[in-house]
């Protein structure tokens, strides 16, 4: 890298830092969502009550023992993480 090299970056969010096995994990689940339902079918509830049940549901599946989703075959807690990112994107955190 030159010396004279300027990036502007500084308090800018870090996306890089995302885990990248997470990140493709619930985007396989937001593609069979979008393959059951439609894409982004999700935006059309604005009661994140239902998302936090259905995190609530995976959480306590993978509790059990259970690693994998039945129907799609994802891990429970790509559902979960799914549902929770949901949750933030209607509460417009």
């Amino acid at each position: 890298m030159a010396d004279d090299f300027i990036k502007a970056d500084d308090g800018k969010v870090r996306a890089e830092l995302l885990p990248p096995r997470a990140i493709l994990a619930i985007a396989r689940v937001l593609t069979f969502g979008a393959k059951k339902y439609a894409p982004e079918n999700w935006r059309k509830c604005g009661d994140p009550t239902r998302y936090t049940g259905a995190a609530l549901r995976h959480v306590l599946a993978y509790m059990g023992g259970e690693q994998r989703d039945a129907e799609s075959g994802e891990h429970h807690l790509a559902h979960a993480a799914c549902c929770l990112m949901f949750i933030v994107d209607i509460e417009g955190a």
